[in-house]
């Protein structure tokens, strides 16, 4: 089996369903396929291509998965990280599984992995571009393109851990999808993240003050809230990083080139406030 696919999605291969007829998957040549005849790519980068038919039209575009790469490299993300790290790590099993849906470059995930030598990872996104860094982020990281809005193309109760940060939820699917025994991460700004940046860019997209109302009401009949935390620091920018920070969201959409050109209107330093809550199946 390993001849025919990167070492990274051998692990998964049992675990993930075709997601047209929900039959399992087997290697071929350059491929996945189920015993319908279903055939999915694995692109040269090594994830392979499981969405079909209309793409999801939120997916990041090339600029944003690049923008996103610079910034996260300059660490300004990295207590984020770990301390997805160590929420997850508290309950995976020694070669537990990891799905991060909405997986991005795999940032998050990544993070996981390399305090669990033992553990294996799933990071599914829409984003192409994102994907062909996320399938070379780590040895034991495979990746596949899916959208979160659909039912998950994976095995019921197949995860210990499902990573949700930063990204769109779909509360039914994690459930099913989780072990008894398994967590949900799930990371989301509070109205304090990149202030002063909305200060300056008036155009960027607001925190909703009912998100964490809206948030509970999603994931209440699914998952019980364990443990919060709350990570706030304050994180000091070059120009370019404030654009790169901007550029790596949906915000992308909704400003000009011209807004982030003057550097006196950036601010020098920016608050990070987000919240980081570990949820277990009801």
């Amino acid at each position: 089996m390993s001849k025919l696919l990167p070492s990274s999605l051998v692990p998964f291969v049992d675990l993930l369903r075709c997601p047209m007829c929900c039959g399992h998957l087997h290697p071929a040549p350059g491929a996945l396929r189920c015993a319908a005849g279903h055939t999915f790519n694995i692109a040269r980068q090594g994830y392979v291509s499981l969405l079909s038919g209309t793409r999801a039209t939120s997916a990041d575009d090339a600029e944003m998965a690049r923008s996103r790469e610079r910034f996260l490299s300059t660490g300004g993300y990295a207590p984020i990280r770990e301390a997805v790290a160590r929420l997850t790590s508290g309950s995976l099993p020694e070669q537990g599984t990891v799905v991060d849906v909405g997986c991005g470059t795999g940032y998050y995930l990544v993070g996981v992995l390399d305090q669990q030598p033992g553990a294996s990872g799933l990071g599914l996104d829409t984003s192409v571009r994102a994907l062909r860094v996320a399938a070379r982020a780590h040895e034991r990281a495979a990746a596949a393109s899916w959208d979160v809005f659909r039912p998950l193309p994976l095995a019921d109760r197949m995860a210990d851990a499902v990573l949700n940060v930063f990204a769109p939820r779909n509360p039914s699917e994690f459930h099913r999808v989780l072990r008894p025994a398994g967590r949900l991460i799930v990371v989301r700004p509070t109205s304090a993240h990149l202030g002063e940046l909305r200060s300056h860019l008036p155009a960027m997209i607001t925190i909703d003050p009912t998100k964490e109302q809206r948030l509970h009401r999603a994931l209440g009949p699914y998952f019980a809230a364990v443990e919060s935390w709350k990570i706030e620091y304050p994180l000091t920018l070059a120009s370019q990083d404030v654009r790169n920070l901007v550029e790596m969201t949906p915000n992308a959409r909704h400003l000009k080139p011209a807004d982030l050109t003057d550097d006196d209107l950036l601010p020098e330093q920016v608050t990070i406030s987000v919240l980081a809550t570990v949820y277990e199946p009801r």
